[in-house]
């Protein structure tokens, strides 16, 4: 590695400490009332919770699906662009869709909420813009904002993917604290690997 590429590493990895410390400490206990309120009503119900993002946050969203499911809140991956060319036929009335995006302003994002709009679902919108259009017209807002990205040219998506992982991450806390999640029942969702097996102290 040569110096420049080192001295890129260095600033990138002091810019997104900065700015995942920063961001951190925005997430107060109230942050996701709204949003834990509007996935609690569905459930009832017995609607569904679904989430989806453009580009970079796409891949949030797929992570975000497992998570949400292996903790106690069944959630699907709704791909961002093939939901106005189909893919809204998973939705029906009455479900949650949590959309991803930075900027909260994308086109395609607006597409496919608008369309999520018009299936009569309820959106949780996860924006760095509390004033951006996908902020607006969400049911329940998350903030997950970064001043910068951290890397060369500020451009690539790098520190706000950690803001959006780790807000979403924080809801999926919530949940799972709310549901009760047993050891027992973890276990049974996830069978293999080490995370698959009673601890003594939980059997």
């Amino acid at each position: 590695m040569d110096q420049e590429s080192r001295q890129a590493l260095h600033v990138f990895l002091e810019k997104a400490k900065t700015e995942f410390n920063a961001f951190a400490d925005t997430i107060g206990n109230d942050a996701y009332d709204d949003a834990v309120q509007v996935i609690l009503d569905a459930q009832k119900n017995k609607n569904r919770v679904h989430i989806t993002g453009i580009g970079k946050p796409s891949h949030v969203a797929n992570y975000m699906a497992s998570l949400l499911s292996s903790t106690g809140t069944p959630t699907y991956f709704l791909h961002g662009t093939e939901a106005v060319h189909g893919s809204c036929g998973q939705l029906v009335p009455g479900d949650v869709v949590i959309c991803i995006s930075n900027s909260g302003e994308t086109a395609e994002l607006k597409a496919t909420a608008t369309a999520i709009k018009n299936n009569g679902c309820k959106i949780i919108g996860v924006t760095g813009n509390p004033e951006s259009w996908l902020a607006k017209i969400s049911d329940a807002h998350l903030f997950a904002g970064v001043k910068e990205e951290g890397g060369p040219l500020n451009r690539a998506p790098r520190a706000s993917i950690l803001a959006e992982i780790l807000v979403l991450q924080g809801l999926s806390i919530v949940l799972q604290s709310i549901r009760g999640l047993s050891p027992q029942e973890y276990v049974t969702w996830h069978p293999g690997g080490s995370l698959g097996k009673l601890r003594d102290n939980e059997k």
